[in-house]
């Protein structure tokens, strides 16, 4: 997992269009092209809370849930 530093959105690395980084959302959505230059790996802080994020959305998606 990564982090786009240029629009601070983090992402999984899909692979390199020309002398770009593709890279597509944790949640899902349209991927988007980043320069290698401002792209760095996410913190275990910041994996934690995407991954966080894209289960609620992935249940929301899917009509359940949370009830804890």
């Amino acid at each position: 997992m990564v982090v786009d530093t240029h629009g601070d959105r983090l992402g999984f690395v899909a692979g390199f269009e020309g002398p770009c980084v593709r890279i597509r959302p944790v949640a899902g959505g349209r991927g988007w092209d980043a320069d290698p230059v401002r792209v760095r790996p996410a913190t275990e802080a910041e994996r934690l809370a995407a991954l966080g994020e894209r289960n609620h959305a992935l249940n929301l998606a899917s009509g359940r849930r949370w009830l804890g």
